[in-house]
């Protein structure tokens, strides 16, 4: 027969079981591309407000993010900063297929320290390798999606064989815009980071065509019953007009 003392512990850690689920319906765990670090604070405060379900929100590279998720990190919402990592997760969580979307694009544009602008033009004729000699900072340029698109703009351009022995790769967007802002080199950053500062220049604006398409999908990651909610909130007004006002695109 239990004893009263047994019953009462049995009793307490069934409770604490229950306020522990409870608290997790009430929580939603957000990893989001490093880009979107500025524009998802801001929305996901509104969000906490409106909804009063609490976010623990993660931002780096879209590919340290998809590894750690796949790893079992408990993350309930991916956005990726390419199409590439979200269909990477999407093979092996089935719940991504049926909830990813688009929901921004952004622009690429090559950055100088502030003082340090110069004159490029974005064509082939132009040979940056040549009128440059210092050291060019992106993302890591075969697994960061801003380097992966910086490698794409800078081989259509035909710099990429000159300027490979001197690029800088960083674990993401924020990396190399540090780099730049520290004055060490120019760099290749998306245009929502570049405006974000004011330590740097933008010297150009790549053309669309030169790399592939900048897409931004969200998903689901868990079952967990906000995550849909949370998906149609960044689909509202209020978050739309966040997004615009951090200079990103929507689709």
């Amino acid at each position: 027969m239990m004893s009263m003392t047994a019953l009462f512990r049995l009793i307490v850690c069934l409770i604490a079981l229950q306020s522990c689920q409870l608290m997790a319906q009430d929580r939603l765990v957000v990893f989001a591309a490093a880009s979107l670090s500025n524009a998802l604070i801001e929305i996901n405060q509104q969000f906490e407000q409106n909804t009063g379900i609490q976010i623990r929100q993660s931002f780096a590279a879209s590919s340290t993010l998809a590894k750690q998720i796949e790893n079992g990190a408990p993350a309930d919402i991916f956005i990726s900063a390419d199409t590439l990592w979200m269909d990477y997760l999407a093979n092996q969580f089935p719940i991504i297929q049926s909830s990813n979307r688009p929901i921004l694009s952004n622009s690429l544009v090559l950055i100088a320290p502030k003082g340090q602008a110069f004159a490029v033009q974005l064509n082939a004729q132009y040979k940056l390798p040549e009128q440059y000699s210092g050291k060019l900072c992106t993302g890591e340029t075969e697994s960061v999606p801003v380097g992966i698109y910086a490698k794409q703009a800078l081989t259509y351009l035909h710099w990429w064989d000159g300027l490979k022995g001197r690029i800088v790769g960083a674990q993401d967007v924020r990396g190399a815009l540090n780099f730049v802002e520290r004055g060490e080199c120019i760099g290749i950053v998306y245009l929502t980071d570049a405006m974000q500062s004011n330590k740097v220049q933008i010297l150009a604006t790549f053309p669309a065509q030169s790399h592939s398409a900048i897409v931004y999908p969200a998903a689901a990651v868990s079952a967990q019953k906000n995550g849909q909610r949370y998906l149609q909130f960044l689909n509202t007004e209020t978050a739309k007009q966040i997004f615009q006002k951090y200079g990103f695109t929507l689709k």
